[in-house]
């Protein structure tokens, strides 16, 4: 399928593409060698007032969650 590069460097996905990645709305770019990757990403909703109910229903403190993000960050 062929897809035109307009003056602002947009260029539109074709539907039948686009078809077989349903939800997406953002893809990751990536330039390998002289190909372009495109790759879809999924987004998922955040509520954040069910993620404090867990925490507060996991008896989470502040301390262990920093310990936690810490601790991912290095890996």
């Amino acid at each position: 399928m062929l897809a035109k590069i307009t003056s602002k460097n947009q260029i539109t996905i074709p539907k039948a593409v686009m078809e077989q990645f349903p939800g997406s709305e953002y893809v990751e770019v990536e330039v390998r060698q002289d190909v372009i990757v495109l790759r879809p990403i999924r987004q998922y909703g955040t509520d954040l007032e069910k993620i404090r109910e867990k925490i507060s229903r996991l008896g989470l403190s502040e301390d262990s969650i920093a310990e936690a993000v810490k601790w991912a960050r290095e890996k």
